[in-house]
């Protein structure tokens, strides 16, 4: 970011550049709350590199000219002092220079949604115990936010299907189960590392969940054959739990 608040975005794979403080003064933010940081569109974010690798397909060049204008329009992108840099400024920058700390994602998503709640969350975990959430809709709009681990994670239980625990194996087929569950979730961590804005995919670990008939069924990928599905471990963890599990490693949880 520059002294404007935005952040310096070159055609090479180099950092952002953050003002110094930065860093500092939004956690402490957090620390009083959520910090909203606006909605945008997967072609706003494409065109300042914000969670590019976790999306699923990349808009066309006019589509992205289009969203450079919008941003530029908003004085959220500006030509840097050498001609050479754009400055991504205002809530998207913060946003930017999150994402590129992070070095972990947990990517949820959920079928069964209703109208008006989102179908796909992302965590970026950040070393102060603080996470950026992205909510994906419907219509693909993107709402960022900065928020408390512990809040964000409780969050992301409640919208997770819920129910009381099944016995684990007692259903049947995995297969059965998620299709005929009214509400089901894939649950993955990805640990990544990065050089600049690229990022590079590390190991990952699922979790599923599926809520049928009132029962919460839980798997995971098979260690011998990943892909197949097996029940989740016998130890009564509920969704929460497991949540912590898998940002901490643990590969019991997935």
């Amino acid at each position: 970011m520059s002294n404007g608040g935005g952040t310096e975005m070159t055609p090479e794979p180099d950092p952002a550049a953050v003002p110094d403080g930065l860093v500092s003064a939004v956690v402490h933010l957090v620390g009083t709350g959520p910090v909203l940081l606006g909605a945008y569109t997967v072609a706003e974010l494409t065109a300042v590199d914000a969670v590019v690798d976790f999306l699923e397909a990349r808009p066309s060049d006019e589509v992205l000219a289009e969203a450079v204008r919008s941003l530029a329009a908003r004085q959220l992108l500006v030509g840097g002092p050498d001609g050479q840099q754009v400055q991504v400024r205002g809530d998207l920058g913060i946003a930017v220079a999150f994402q590129q700390r992070a070095r972990l994602v947990l990517d949820a998503r959920v079928t069964g949604t209703r109208a008006g709640e989102p179908w796909r969350i992302l965590l970026l975990p950040q070393p102060e115990q603080i996470c950026l959430m992205v909510r994906i809709d419907a219509l693909g709009v993107h709402e960022l936010g900065l928020y408390p681990l512990d809040e964000a994670l409780r969050q992301l239980a409640g919208w997770l299907p819920k129910g009381d625990r099944a016995v684990p194996g007692s259903a049947g087929d995995p297969d059965e189960v998620l299709a005929a569950a009214h509400r089901s979730a894939l649950i993955t961590v990805t640990r990544y590392t990065a050089q600049g804005s690229a990022e590079t995919a590390g190991t990952s670990t699922d979790l599923i969940l599926a809520a049928r008939d009132g029962k919460l069924h839980e798997f995971r990928r098979d260690p011998a054959d990943p892909a197949a599905l097996v029940p989740g471990p016998q130890d009564g963890a509920d969704v929460r739990a497991r949540l912590d599990g898998l940002l901490a490693g643990d590969v019991r949880a997935g």
